[in-house]
């Protein structure tokens, strides 16, 4: 199972923010979206990451006044990302061995979508319930 596989049942839509945007931007966007973690962006040229754990980092240092910062100063800077050959053993290995939860996906330099660890559990918990189905017509038929 490969990245591109996810992608293709989950869509390659990409949530992002520009370095300048104020940090409070972001987490109105993460709050409306229900999402963890948003990419930032120059134009198509990937900036950074600003996950929920960036955002409690900086609260917990410098307080509310945080939120007033551009995302900038806030996000992680050195994003790891994968290609959509990559497999999810791959990506559970770069996840585990990083603690992060979210991976960028590029393809030819450019973003083409963003994997989380819950995509990955989702479709881990797919695979497991195809082989049971499989295994169980199995059974019936022998």
């Amino acid at each position: 199972m490969t990245v591109r596989s996810i992608l293709n049942t989950k869509g390659h839509q990409i949530m992002s923010v520009e370095p300048d945007a104020k940090l409070a931007a972001a987490v109105k966007l993460l709050g409306e979206k229900k999402i963890g973690a948003v990419l930032v962006m120059n134009q198509s040229r990937l900036e950074g990451i600003l996950s929920e754990r960036d955002i409690v980092r900086v609260l917990g240092e410098r307080g509310a006044g945080a939120l007033e910062e551009p995302v900038a100063q806030v996000m992680t800077r050195k994003v790891v990302t994968c290609k959509e050959t990559d497999t999810v053993a791959e990506l559970m290995e770069m996840m585990t061995s990083g603690k992060f939860r979210h991976l960028p996906v590029i393809d030819n330099g450019k973003v083409v979508g963003l994997i989380s660890i819950g995509d990955i559990v989702k479709r881990r918990v797919q695979e497991y319930e195809s082989e049971q189905e499989a295994l169980r017509d199995y059974i019936k038929t022998a």
